[in-house]
């Protein structure tokens, strides 16, 4: 892989981490990211994690992700509820994970709980300039 390939590759993750803050995340939510990787065997594809960390009755604003990501969710702990296009929304503790298809509208996610935190793990496969991560719906 040339010096220019993957500095253009790792100029994309870092641009993918800044926009995960940036947008449709309400005051009572926060975004850490985790880990942000370009796939080398995958050109043009990066892994990109954040920590959605939810407050007691915490929640984000329904929100759509970058067009090509797919995302593994985690629950590391407490208890989220998540809707995710017209399925029926579900409560998931920790351990339990689920997943989002590119284009999907995230209509729910919040912190089913009004006394304890909540934290999820959100693991993304993108494509290493499709930002922001993270888009308020309209």
């Amino acid at each position: 892989m040339s010096n220019k390939t993957l500095c253009s590759g790792l100029l994309g993750v870092a641009v993918l981490l800044l926009a995960t803050t940036a947008f449709a995340h309400a005051p009572t939510e926060s975004v850490v990211p985790n880990f942000s990787h370009a796939i080398t065997n995958i050109p043009g594809k990066s892994l990109v994690a954040v920590e959605v960390l939810y407050p007691p009755a915490g929640a984000s604003l329904p929100h759509t992700h970058a067009r090509s990501a797919f995302i593994y969710a985690y629950v590391v702990s407490g208890a989220i509820e998540s809707q995710v296009d017209g399925e029926p929304a579900r409560i998931y503790t920790a351990g339990q994970s689920f997943h989002e298809e590119p284009g999907a509208v995230h209509r729910i996610s919040r912190n089913a709980s009004k006394s304890e935190p909540a934290k999820l793990l959100a693991v993304f496969v993108v494509d290493s300039h499709d930002a922001p991560l993270t888009t308020p719906e309209k």
